[in-house]
C-alpha cells in the first residue's frame, strides 16, 4: 500500500471539504429549519461523495447558529429523527411469533432512531468527529434545564463509545523538546486540576528529571488531546502539591532513585466527550510505561483534590438541623478565619474533626445514582484504584482551601487489585480502601448524631 498516496489522498479531501465550507454564503441568515432541511437531505443522500458534501454542509450551517438556535434544532432532532413506532410494533410483533434471529435484527434496526445514522453520516466528513465532539459539548450544556434531550444525548454516547473504543487511542509521551509548540499551548489551556502559570511553568512539569506527562490522542482529532496526565517521581507517597508544584523544590536527584510515581494531575480536554470512559486504561498504560522507563517504581498513586468537600461541610455545621454537636459546629466556624492554618493548636483540633469527616464524606455520601458524591472519588475509584490516605493541608492554595478545607488524596492503584476493584465497585457499589481510612470513617459515627451507618 503506497502510504504516500493515501496520505495525498486525505489532504485533498481535507481540502475539498474545507473549501465546501468557505463557500457557504455569509450574507445568508440560517436557522434550525434551514439545518433540519440539510440533515434530511444528509439522510437521503445515496452516493458517498455526495454524503461527504451535505456532511459538510450541515456542520457548515450548525456553526452559524446561536445558542437558541441550535436549542431549537436539538428539540427537533429528538423528535423528529426518533424511532418509527409503527415499524417497531411491526417489527416486534413479528419477532413475538417467529423468534427468528432474522426477525431480532429487523426489530433492532427498527429501534434505532434515524439521528444515529444522521450522525454516524456527519462523521463522514473531514473533521467530522471534532466538530460532533462540540457539538455534544453544546447539548451538555442545555440538559440540565431540557431533560427530554436526553435521548438525543443518549445517541452521542452510544456512538462516542464505538468511535472513541480503547484500541483507536494512541498514548503519547508529552516532552518540552519534541512535542509541537501547539500541543503544548493545548496543555496550559486544558490543565484542569492546578492551573499551569505560563511558559515556564509548563517547562518545570515537562522537562524536570522528576516529572513526566503522557496524553490520549485520536488519529480523528489530530492534535487535540483527549485526556493528559502529569506525574511526579517521588520517594516515597507525596502529602502536599505545593512540593510538586514549587519550581525550586525536587524529591529526587535522579529519576532511578524514585519508588513512587504520583499523578498530580489528571485532565479531562474535551467536554463533548464526558462520560465516555477511558481513563482506567489512561493510567494502566501509563503505569506500563514507567515501568519499562523506571523498573524500581513500586507505588503507582495520585495526589487528588476533594472538590465539594468544604460545601458538604459546611452544610453539616451550619443549620438548626446540623447533625454535629454545637461544640463541633464552634470549632467548624473557624474556617471562616483564613489564618487557621497557621494557629497550630487550632490547626490540630480542626484536623481530629475534620478527616473522620471527610472519610466518612468520601464513603458514605452518595449521589442520585448511589455512587459517591465526589467527582474524583468517583473516578479513581471506577477507574479500581484504592482510597488509601488522606493528608491534613496538602493545599494550602486559595482554591484548595475553598473547596477542601485544604485536603487531599491518595488513591493507591495496584495493578494486580485494579480489575477486581474496578468489578466490586460497579457491581455493587464497594469501595476499596485502606485500614487508616476504615478507622477515620467509624470515628467520624460519633460525631454525627443518629448515624446508622455500620
Amino acid at each position: 500500500m503506497n502510504i504516500t498516496f493515501l496520505q495525498e489522498l486525505f489532504s485533498s479531501i481535507t481540502r475539498r471539504d474545507a473549501l465546501l465550507r468557505r463557500r457557504t454564503d455569509d450574507r445568508i441568515h440560517f436557522d434550525h429549519t434551514h439545518l433540519l432541511k440539510a440533515c434530511h437531505a444528509l439522510l437521503n443522500s445515496d452516493g458517498e461523495a455526495s454524503s461527504i458534501a451535505l456532511a459538510s454542509r450541515v456542520l457548515a450551517i450548525y456553526a452559524r447558529l446561536d445558542v437558541t438556535e441550535k436549542q431549537r434544532f436539538f428539540e427537533r432532532l429528538t423528535v423528529e429523527f426518533s424511532a418509527d413506532p409503527e415499524r417497531v410494533d411491526t417489527a416486534y410483533a413479528a419477532y413475538r411469533d417467529s423468534r427468528d434471529n432474522r426477525d431480532l435484527q429487523v426489530l433492532f434496526d427498527a429501534c434505532e432512531p434515524s439521528r444515529q445514522e444522521l450522525l454516524r453520516r456527519l462523521n463522514l466528513t473531514s473533521g467530522g468527529t471534532h466538530e460532533m465532539v462540540r457539538m455534544r459539548e453544546d447539548l451538555l450544556g442545555l440538559l440540565r434545564d431540557n431533560p427530554e434531550l436526553r435521548a438525543l444525548d443518549a445517541d452521542f454516547a452510544h456512538l462516542f463509545g464505538s468511535w472513541f473504543n480503547r484500541g483507536f487511542l494512541v498514548l503519547k509521551r508529552i516532552d518540552w523538546n519534541t512535542t509541537p509548540a501547539a500541543i503544548l499551548e493545548k496543555i496550559i489551556r486544558y490543565e484542569a486540576v492546578h492551573e499551569i502559570q505560563d511558559w515556564d511553568d509548563l517547562r518545570r512539569r515537562l522537562d524536570s528529571r522528576d516529572r513526566r506527562c503522557f496524553g490520549f490522542f485520536h488519529p480523528a482529532l489530530g492534535d487535540e488531546p483527549l485526556i493528559f496526565v502529569e506525574v511526579a517521581l517521588h520517594k516515597g507517597l507525596p502529602d502536599q502539591i505545593q512540593a510538586i508544584l514549587d519550581s525550586d523544590t525536587h524529591d529526587i536527584e535522579d529519576a532511578e532513585a524514585a519508588d513512587t510515581a504520583a499523578f498530580f494531575g489528571i485532565s479531562n480536554c474535551q467536554t463533548g466527550l464526558r462520560g465516555i470512559s477511558f481513563g482506567n486504561f489512561l493510567i494502566k498504560q501509563v503505569v506500563q510505561e514507567l515501568k519499562q522507563e523506571l523498573p524500581g517504581l513500586r507505588y503507582f498513586v495520585t495526589l487528588s483534590p476533594v472538590p465539594g468537600f468544604r460545601q458538604w461541610l459546611e452544610s453539616a455545621y451550619r443549620g438548626d438541623d446540623s447533625p454535629l454537636e454545637p461544640e463541633a459546629r464552634a470549632l467548624l466556624a473557624q474556617l471562616d478565619d483564613p489564618g487557621w492554618p497557621d494557629d497550630p493548636e487550632r490547626s490540630a483540633k480542626l484536623r481530629e474533626l475534620i478527616m473522620p469527616l471527610a472519610a466518612y464524606y468520601l464513603l458514605h455520601e452518595k449521589n442520585a445514582k448511589g455512587l459517591p458524591h465526589n467527582p474524583v472519588a468517583r473516578f479513581h475509584l471506577g477507574n479500581g484504584a484504592e482510597l488509601h490516605r488522606l493528608n491534613w493541608l496538602g493545599d494550602t492554595s486559595r482554591k484548595g482551601m475553598q473547596q477542601s478545607a485544604g485536603l487531599m488524596v491518595n488513591y493507591l492503584y495496584v495493578l494486580e487489585e485494579i480489575e477486581r476493584n474496578h468489578e466490586q465497585y460497579t457491581t455493587n457499589g464497594t469501595i476499596a480502601r485502606s485500614s487508616g481510612v476504615r478507622d477515620l470513617s467509624r470515628r467520624a459515627r460519633k460525631l454525627l448524631k443518629g448515624d446508622t451507618v455500620k
